[in-house]
C-alpha cells in the first residue's frame, strides 16, 4: 500500500478514535437530542440555510466514517426541518456519505483485497456485474444489516460507483421516510426502538426480499418470451426425462445419471460410442505414446546396466497393438452395457426441432421422433484445420483422421510435418520421432505450450530436440506445395533468423493446431441459441432455453475429458431436478496433464497466469533430482511448483513437471478442491520410496521456509538451559 494511503488510513483510524475518546458519541444520543430539540429549532427558525448546511455536512462525514450516529440524525432532520426539508436533506446526505464510504474504502483497500483474493472474488465480481444493483437494493431495504458495513463491503467489490450511488439513493428511501416521521413525534419517543420495533424490521426484512422475488417473476416472464415464438407446441406429456446428444465423455455420464435416478433417458450418437477420447485422442495416443516410451527405454538401456539395442519397428504390430487397446476399452462404453444401465441409446443423427422435441435420422434408416422435458448437448468437438493454401491439395492428417490411415499402411511415413505447438502436436511429434520418423514441428508463436511457464516450455522443447525433433518456433505456415514428386510445406523464418521463405519436406503433414466446439447440425441455428464459439450457457449450464443443456467441449471453457464429465453431473442433475434445487457448476480445481516425456500436470495459478491477473504469491519449489525414487528409477529430471498465498500455506496452483506427474498432480487437486494447506500434506504419511513423497517434501520446503524463528530463538535458549 501506498505511503499516502497508509497516512490517510491511520488519520482515520485516529479520528474515529478521538471521537470516542473526547466522547464526542454523548451528542448523538436520543436524549441529548430530546434536551437540545427546542433549541436547534430556535437557531434552524433564524438561520435556516445555515443550519441546513451545517446538518448536510455533519451528516456527510458521520455516514462517510461510518460513525454512530446515523439514526439519531435522521431523527433530528424530521424533528427540526420538518417532514419534507428532512427527508430531502437525510436522502440525499446519508446516499452521499454511503458513496463517500464506499470509495473510502475502495481508494485504500480494494487492491490490497483484489490482488490478494483475484481468485476467490473473481465469480462475485462477475455476479454484482450482472446483478449487484439488485442485491444492493434488497440489502438496503433491510436496516438489520448494518449500512456502514454494506458501503465497507461494497467498495472492495467490483460494483460500479454510479450504481452504488442511485440504488443506495432509492433503496434507502423507504427506512428514511419511517424514520424522519418518526422524528415528527421526537418528544413522545423514549428509545430507538419505539422507531424500529422488531416487527418493523421484521416487515422490512420481508421487504428485502422483494427484489429476490422481484427476481424470480422477472426470471419468469424472461423465459415466457423465450418460448413464446413455440407457444402451443409444448406437449402434454413427454415420452422421455431426458434426450442426451452425444455418446463421449459428457454424454455417457449425463445418460449414467439420470438412468441411475431412473430417469427416462435416451442417448444419441450418430457415430462411434465412447466419443473421441476413446476412438481418436486420449485412449489411441496414449497406447502409441507408451509405445514409443519403450522404444526410447531400449535405446537408453546401457543407463541400467542392460545392452541398448536400436527397437525395430513392427509398424502392423504397433497398429493392431493401438486398436486392441481400443476395443479393450470399448465395451465401457458401448450399446450393451449402457442399454443394461437403463438407457434407451439410439444411433443415428439428432436434430432438436423444438425445446420439447428431438427428430433422429436413424443410422440403419427412417426417423424417430422423442418429446422430452429436458435436452444435454454434449457433442463434443473436432480439429481445427487452417486456411492454408494448397493443404487441401497434397493432403493432411488429423488427430480425429489419424489412426483409421495409419491402419492402412504397411510402414511409418518417413517425414512429418506436425503443425501446432500445443499439448497435442508435442504429444505426438515427441512419439512419432522416437518410433523412428523424421519429425519437423512448426508452430508460429514463440514458444511451445504457450499457457505454460517459460520453463515448462524450454524444458519440453530441449526433451523433444534430445529426441530428434526439429521444432521451429516463431515460423509461420505460408503454403503447401507439390513440388515434383515432394510435398513441401513453406514456412516464413522469423526476422531474428534471418527472415524469408523455407521449403519444409513431408510424406504425412498432421494438424493440431486446435479444437473447436461443433456447432451445427442438430438445430441450435433454428432455435436460436447463442453458438458464436461455444454453446453459450449461464452457470448452471442451461442454454437461453432453461430445459435445454450443454456440457463437454461443446459448452467450454476447457476442452478435457475429465471436465466433460464433471459438467455432465451438473447439467444432468439441474436438468432433472432444477425445479427443486439447481446447481453452480464447479471450475474450483481443474487438472490438465501433457503426457510429454517428462510429463506436465498443472492445477490452478501457474507463475504466468498469477503475474497477469496480478495476484501475489509466492513460489515454493522441489527438485524432483533430489528424490530418493526417481534416483533408483532413472528418472531424477523435473520439479514441484507450488505458488501460495504470500505468508499462508494455502495453494494457488501447482505445477508438476517429472516422471508420473499427472499421478503426483492428485493430491494438489483433493487440496485445493476442499481447501487444504501445504502444511496437511506435510502432515501426511506417504510410503517410502514412492513419487508421492515429492509432494510432502514441496510441503516440507514451504514449512522450513515459514519456520517461526523467533519462537525457535527461545527453543534454542530453553534447550541450552535445560543442559546446564
Amino acid at each position: 500500500m501506498k505511503t499516502s494511503r497508509w497516512l490517510l488510513l491511520c488519520g482515520l483510524a485516529l479520528a474515529v478514535l478521538l471521537f470516542f475518546a473526547l466522547g464526542l458519541n454523548r451528542y448523538f444520543s436520543l436524549a441529548y437530542l430530546q434536551e437540545r430539540h427546542a433549541g436547534f429549532v430556535d437557531l434552524y427558525a433564524q438561520h435556516p440555510w445555515e443550519v441546513r448546511a451545517a446538518y448536510f455536512g455533519l451528516y456527510l462525514v458521520v455516514a462517510a466514517l461510518s460513525l454512530p450516529g446515523a439514526a439519531i440524525l435522521t431523527l433530528a432532520g424530521g424533528g427540526v426541518f420538518g417532514f419534507g426539508w428532512g427527508l430531502v436533506l437525510v436522502s440525499f446526505a446519508s446516499s452521499l456519505g454511503a458513496t463517500l464510504s464506499f470509495w473510502l474504502a475502495r481508494w485504500l483497500l480494494r487492491d490490497l483485497v483484489q490482488s490478494r483474493f483475484a481468485v476467490q472474488l473473481a465469480a462475485i465480481n462477475a455476479g454484482l456485474q450482472k446483478e449487484g444493483a439488485l442485491y444492493l437494493f434488497g440489502l438496503r431495504l433491510i436496516p438489520v444489516v448494518p449500512f456502514f458495513l454494506i458501503n465497507l463491503t461494497m467498495g472492495l467489490t467490483a460494483l460500479r460507483s454510479w450504481t452504488f450511488y442511485w440504488v443506495s439513493q432509492l433503496g434507502m428511501l423507504i427506512g428514511t421516510v419511517v424514520y424522519v416521521n418518526a422524528g415528527l413525534q421526537l418528544a413522545s419517543l423514549r428509545s430507538l426502538r419505539d422507531v424500529a420495533s422488531p416487527a418493523l424490521l421484521a416487515s422490512f426484512a420481508l421487504l428485502g426480499c422483494l427484489p429476490l422475488l422481484m427476481k424470480a417473476v422477472w426470471a419468469r416472464v424472461a423465459q415466457g418470451r423465450v418460448y413464446a415464438r413455440w407457444r402451443g407446441h409444448k406437449p402434454k406429456t413427454f415420452e422421455r426425462n431426458l434426450v442426451v446428444i452425444g455418446a463421449g465423455a459428457g454424454g455417457l455420464v449425463a445418460s449414467y445419471i439420470a438412468a441411475a435416478v431412473r430417469a427416462k433417458v435416451t442417448l444419441v450418437e450418430s457415430h462411434k460410442m465412447g466419443g473421441d477420447c476413446l476412438n481418436y485422442g486420449c485412449v489411441p495416443s496414449k497406447a502409441l505414446i507408451r509405445s514409443a516410451r519403450l522404444a526410447q527405454q531400449m535405446r537408453g538401456a546401457a543407463a541400467y546396466g542392460l545392452q541398448a539395442r536400436e527397437p525395430k519397428l513392427d509398424f502392423k504390430a504397433l497398429m493392431q497393438r493401438i486398436n486392441q487397446v481400443v476395443a479393450d476399452i470399448a465395451p465401457h462404453d458401448s450399446v450393451e452395457r449402457y442399454t443394461a444401465l437403463g438407457v434407451d441409446v439410439v444411433q443415428g443423427y439428432a436434430k432438436i426441432t423444438s425445446p420439447w422435441t428431438v427428430e433422429i435420422a436413424l443410422n440403419g434408416g427412417g426417423t424417430q421422433t422423442l418429446t422430452t422435458r429436458s435436452i444435454v448437448i454434449a457433442a463434443g468437438a473436432q480439429p481445427v484445420v487452417p486456411p492454408l493454401p494448397g493443404l487441401k491439395e497434397t493432403g493432411y492428417l488429423t488427430s480425429d483422421t489419424l489412426w483409421a490411415h495409419l491402419a492402412t499402411l504397411d510402414a511409418m511415413p518417413r517425414r512429418w510435418v506436425v503443425l501446432g505447438g500445443g499439448p497435442i502436436g508435442c504429444e505426438l511429434a515427441q512419439a512419432l520421432a522416437r518410433l523412428g520418423a523424421s519429425v519437423t514441428q512448426v508452430e508460429m508463436a514463440e514458444r511451445l505450450l504457450l499457457r505454460e511457464d517459460d520453463e515448462v516450455s524450454a524444458l519440453v522443447r530441449s526433451s523433444l530436440q534430445a529426441d530428434g525433433v526439429t521444432v521451429l518456433t516463431g515460423h509461420k505456415a505460408l503454403r503447401c506445395e507439390q513440388q515434383g514428386e515432394a510435398r513441401v510445406l513453406v514456412v516464413q523464418r522469423p526476422a531474428t533468423d534471418g527472415g524469408g521463405e523455407m521449403p519444409v519436406e513431408f510424406d504425412q503433414l498432421l494438424c493440431a493446431v486446435g479444437r473447436s466446439a461443433r456447432l451445427t447440425g442438430y438445430g441450435l441455428e433454428d432455435l436460436g441459441v447463442d453458438t458464436a464459439k461455444t454453446v453459450a450457457t449461464n452457470e448452471h449450464l442451461q442454454t437461453v432455453y432453461p430445459n435445454i443443456y450443454a456440457a463437454g467441449d461443446v459448452a467450454g471453457p476447457y476442452q478435457f475429458t475429465h471436465v466433460a464429465a464433471h459438467q455432465a453431473w451438473y447439467a444432468t442433475v439441474n436438468a432433472l431436478f432444477g425445479d427443486f434445487k439447481r446447481f453452480r457448476v464447479s471450475y474450483k480445481a481443474i487438472p490438465q496433464a501433457t503426457f510429454t516425456e517428462p510429463e506436465l500436470a498443472r492445477v490452478g495459478l501457474n507463475e504466468r497466469e498469477a503475474l497477469e491477473k496480478k495476484v501475489p504469491f509466492e513460489v515454493t519449489r522441489f527438485d524432483i533430482g533430489e528424490l530418493d525414487r526417481a534416483i533408483a528409477d532413472g528418472a531424477a529430471r523435473g520439479w514441484v511448483k507450488v505458488l501460495t498465498v504470500p505468508g499462508r500455506d494455502r495453494i494457488l496452483g501447482v505445477t508438476i513437471v517429472g516422471a508420473q506427474a499427472a499421478e503426483l498432480l492428485a493430491e494438489y487437486v483433493l487440496a485445493m478442491q476442499h481447501g487444504l494447506g501445504l502444511n496437511k500434506i506435510l502432515g501426511t504419511v506417504h510410503s517410502y520410496p514412492t513419487m508421492a513423497e515429492a509432494n510432502k517434501y514441496a510441503a516440507g520446503a514451504w514449512r522450513r521456509a515459514h519456520q517461526p524463528e523467533a519462537l525457535l530463538r527461545w527453543a534454542q535458549r530453553f534447550h541450552a538451559w535445560r543442559r546446564r
